[in-house]
């Protein structure tokens, strides 16, 4: 009878407080002390805290005040500089799970260890909800619970299911990975609730990676705990991590899409094929083994690297040019023997360079001091420029200068395939570049320090390029 509980959200005018001063100035009825019980107080209007303050000012000594909150920073200063203040704190996990397990023992009903941690963590710390949470179980269940059940009735997540998506990703399993994925959609679960419980579980092993005893940071029963510290020990802290990085991301992304399983698939592929990282410290290390005698690392030979050779021997024998000749022409004058059609092009682009680029695209049908005859594709570009009156001049006048005789330039048309023909000069240019491209590939992969970067990293060869010297540094090698 000397107890009074008040809610404050429903009773937050000023006429509700006068009723409360009013019953004050009796005494209590058997006990020592009339007590007021304000609930949720931070929801009383201004006015009313005015008018409750005068009475906390000048408290009879037969009367206490207890207010309770979730928001003291609600509640003005005035109130509370006239109060002692205690914070309840969150029940640890593993006490709320004893004192359901003494309960349901007294009641004689048969409960697992998980359905008890999945009632426990439902309370959120509470033991008052997670009494009421084992009450709808029970009533549920009746005299045998069952986890599935269980799990369905309070609409959590599976720890078990944490644990077998964990586990799949340490082996690296991306089948696995996409499975639990469907099942979790099949459970009708939140893709974002269920990546939220993945960081806090993925969470729960970097702890218990690093701390002596996890139990005290950790809100888990002890069987959970053995399952998470065996998994702690098969993955690295750097990769662990990685890997909460990536749910992080995961998690952030999935509030502004409506694609949630497709992030959730992507995170955990990325996961399950994420590379190890080489420490810096051993990525030191191995610098170090390789250092000389002098305490330099490997450097390039002194002497001058291997200079390439203008034509690779594979490229050199396609480059060859067949030159077809009359059994009656004149041999070539000396002027331009061994020249012959690549000297000739080039003599054309120093002389006139627009006809120099278009005799590339043809091919010397024949190449002699009386007779010039070059061929194009039908049709091509190159041959409708070439057969221009202007153009056809100037190519006669250039090959008068260069054979210094006067042959007779013809312009042929091809068709078909160009099979047995001679090649042109665009054709043997991307045939000496390929040899080059190739020498100097195996020169670079029999470098030394390239060797000793594979090894130290680990790593593949993905492309080789040559660099550009400029003109100092190659008349020095010169």
């Amino acid at each position: 009878m000397d107890v009074f509980e008040i809610d404050g959200a429903s009773n937050t005018g000023v006429e509700d407080i006068r009723e409360l001063r009013e019953n004050v100035k009796y005494l209590p009825s058997r006990c020592r002390f009339k007590i007021f019980i304000i609930d949720e107080v931070h929801m009383l209007s201004t006015s009313a805290f005015n008018a409750l303050l005068k009475t906390l000012e000048e408290p009879p000594s037969h009367v206490k005040f207890i207010f309770a909150t979730t928001e003291p920073h609600k509640v003005p200063i005035t109130i509370l500089s006239r109060c002692q203040r205690f914070d309840f704190k969150r029940i640890p996990l593993p006490k709320i799970v004893d004192r359901l397990r003494t309960i349901v023992a007294e009641e004689k009903v048969a409960v697992s260890e998980a359905s008890l941690t999945a009632v426990a963590r439902k309370g959120d710390g509470s033991m008052r909800d997670s009494l009421s949470t084992l009450d709808q179980v029970l009533a549920f269940c009746g005299d045998s619970v069952d986890d599935d059940e269980v799990i369905a009735l309070l609409g959590v997540v599976d720890r078990r299911l944490l644990l077998e998506t964990s586990r799949a990703v340490f082996a690296r399993d991306c089948r696995a990975s996409l499975d639990i994925v469907a099942r979790v959609d099949s459970f009708g679960y939140n893709m974002r609730s269920f990546c939220q419980e993945l960081i806090d579980h993925f969470r729960n092993i970097v702890v218990s990676k690093v701390s002596a005893s996890p139990a005290e940071l950790l809100d888990l029963a002890e069987g959970e705990l053995a399952d998470v510290r065996e998994q702690a020990s098969t993955g690295t802290l750097d990769q662990l991590q990685r890997y909460l990085s990536i749910l992080l991301k995961a998690e952030a992304e999935m509030s502004l899409s409506g694609f949630t399983r497709l992030i959730l698939e992507m995170a955990l592929l990325k996961m399950c094929t994420l590379l190890p990282v080489v420490p810096v410290d051993e990525i030191i290390e191995r610098l170090r083994m390789l250092e000389g005698s002098s305490g330099k690392i490997l450097s390039p030979p002194a002497a001058a690297p291997p200079s390439l050779p203008p034509k690779a021997p594979v490229a050199a024998r396609a480059m060859e040019v067949p030159t077809v000749t009359p059994a009656s022409a004149e041999p070539a004058p000396a002027s331009f023997a061994g020249e012959g059609w690549a000297g000739f092009v080039a003599f054309v682009n120093r002389e006139k360079k627009s006809i120099g680029k278009l005799l590339e695209h043809g091919r010397p049908l024949q190449f002699t001091a009386k007779d010039v005859e070059i061929g194009f594709s039908k049709g091509s570009f190159h041959l409708s420029c070439l057969q221009d009156a202007d153009s056809m001049a100037a190519l006669t006048e250039l090959a008068a200068r260069f054979c210094k005789a006067t042959p007779t330039v013809r312009l042929t048309p091809l068709n078909g395939e160009n099979r047995g023909l001679p090649p042109t000069v665009q054709e043997k240019k991307s045939l000496e570049a390929d040899g080059r491209q190739q020498q100097l590939e195996e020169i670079a992969r029999k470098h030394p320090l390239v060797a000793a970067a594979v090894e130290i990293f680990n790593a593949e060869i993905a492309e080789i390029e040559a660099l550009e010297r400029d003109a100092d540094a190659k008349e020095e090698t010169d």
